[in-house]
Formats: structure tokens, C-alpha cells, sequence
């Protein structure tokens, strides 16, 4: 028999039940949090699993995500805070009133409108709900990208929010004149801190920032190739783990350390990997 959401749900109610599992009665909104991260990011890797061909494991790392969500939301109901009911409740809503060319009479020329419409809403739903800073600050179309998000995906982000309301380069070209503007700036900053003092903090730091805007200019070219930059990224990681354990293996069969090869040896066996990887 297939198990339903609500079969979920109270499995979910057993495990917290005092007939249920210790370590599940145990746990708090503190102690899930680095595990909901954990569950996002491995759903997150599995989106590439399902483009290769092994939509299985998306399918299981959506599982693991909705268990988190569904945990939560067994906690938040113990504390008498929310139920799932009222989250599924609330997204609905928030969904419908998000779509007013859906469900609605309003019309849109095109996707732009659309994404601006819905930035429109998104301010007015904050405004409407109090949700300022209640300090007097003023509130911005970015405050919606959390500051704790991987650097990359926040870059992203923030550039893809600034885009939807027309902050943004007119065609790919014009990035990359920014990408090279930005590697001389990069190169200047380099040759300042290698002429200064050792140690000194004013280069050290003028570096790091030429670093960060090379960065961000480089994910620039990625959305507007629309490709999504973490995951391009992981992919490079993953083909950089895959070509360094070639190196080991090779080198082990020299009776070789990495350590104690040089760095031609690693080369040849890099470009061997490259070769037998096809990329």
C-alpha cells in the first residue's frame, strides 16, 4: 500500500509519542536546523542525479526534505505555535495571491512584468504584515535574500532581485568588459600588497574585495546564461575530487606519495584523468 502524506503526519506524531523514539522526542527547532540545511543541500545535489539519468535519488532527498518539514511542523504543534494544516494553508493562499494572471483578471505582456509584479507583491505582503525593521530603517527589495545563504547562491540572488526591477546589464558583453575590469583591479591589487609592508591590512583587505567583486561578476555571466552557479560550481568540485583521486591512484602505483611527487608527475596523470573522463 502507498503511504499518503497524512500517513507521514502520523508517523511523524508516533515518533514523538512517549510510546515513540527517544532521540525524536528529544529535538527542538534549534537542534533540526543544521539537519533541514543538510536535507536542502543533498535534495539540491540530487537535482543534477535526476538530469543525469537517476531521478531515484532526487526522489529520495525529497523525501528526507519533507520529513524535516513535517518534523517541524509536529514540534510546532506540540508548542500550540502552527500545525502542517496552517502551512499547507498559508502557501496555498500566499501562491494564489501571488498569481493574479492565474487565478485572477490581471494580464502580463511578458515574464519581466510578471517578476516585477510579483517583487510588487512581495513588499506590499511585508509592508501589510508589519514586517519592517521596526527601527526606522528602511526596508529593500533584497532584505528577501538571507545573509546566511552559501556567498555564491546569495550573489545570485541579490543580482537576480536588482534584475527584475531593470538593475542590470543590457547584454552578456558588457559582463564580461566588467569580468576584465575587474581581474586588472584583481592584478593592481596584488601588486600593492606585494610592495607594502608584510602584514600590512589595508592591501590584505583591498585583495580580498577585488576577489569578492571577481566573484560576483563571474556569477553575473552565469545567470545571465542561466545557468545556476552553485550547481555549476558543485559540478566542478565533484570533476576536481574525481581527477585528484586519479592523481592518488596513479601515483600510488608508482609507489608515490602526492606529497613527494612533482608537480610535472601530477600534471601527467591530471591530463590522463582528463582524457579518461572526456572533459
Amino acid at each position: 500500500m502507498t503511504a499518503t502524506f497524512n500517513d507521514l503526519i502520523a508517523l511523524m506524531s508516533t515518533l514523538r509519542s512517549p510510546e515513540g523514539c527517544p532521540w525524536d522526542r528529544e529535538q527542538t527547532y534549534a537542534s533540526l536546523a543544521p539537519m533541514l540545511l543538510e536535507e536542502a543541500y543533498e535534495a539540491f545535489e540530487a537535482v543534477e542525479a535526476a538530469r543525469e539519468g537517476r531521478p531515484h535519488e532526487l526522489r529520495d532527498e525529497l523525501g528526507d526534505l519533507l520529513f524535516q518539514i513535517v518534523f517541524y511542523a509536529q514540534v510546532a504543534r506540540e508548542r500550540g505555535e502552527f500545525t502542517i494544516e496552517d502551512v499547507t494553508d498559508a502557501i496555498h493562499s500566499k501562491m494564489v495571491r501571488r498569481h493574479p494572471h492565474v487565478f485572477g483578471d490581471v494580464r502580463v505582456r511578458d515574464n519581466e512584468e510578471l517578476l516585477r509584479n510579483w517583487e510588487a507583491m512581495k513588499a506590499e505582503e511585508k509592508r501589510a504584515a508589519g514586517k519592517d525593521k521596526g527601527d526606522g530603517a528602511e526596508t529593500s527589495l533584497l532584505d528577501g535574500v538571507s545573509a546566511k545563504a552559501p556567498a555564491l547562491m546569495e550573489a545570485h540572488q541579490l543580482a537576480t532581485k536588482a534584475a527584475r526591477v531593470g538593475f542590470d546589464w543590457q547584454n552578456l558583453e558588457d559582463i564580461f568588459d566588467k569580468l576584465h575590469e575587474e581581474i586588472e583591479e584583481l592584478l593592481a591589487a596584488i601588486k600593492e600588497r606585494a610592495a607594502s609592508a608584510p602584514g600590512a591590512e589595508a592591501e590584505a583587505a583591498r585583495v580580498r574585495e577585488e576577489v569578492g567583486d571577481l566573484l560576483f561578476a563571474a556569477s553575473n555571466i552565469a545567470r545571465h546564461l542561466e545557468v545556476e552557479p552553485e550547481a555549476a560550481l558543485k559540478l566542478t568540485n565533484r570533476k576536481f575530487r574525481r581527477r585528484f583521486r586519479y592523481i592518488e591512484r596513479g601515483l600510488k602505483e608508482r609507489g608515490r606519495e602526492p606529497g613527494a611527487a612533482t608537480l610535472d608527475e601530477m600534471e601527467e596523470l591530471w591530463q590522463e584523468a582528463k582524457s579518461a573522463g572526456g572533459t
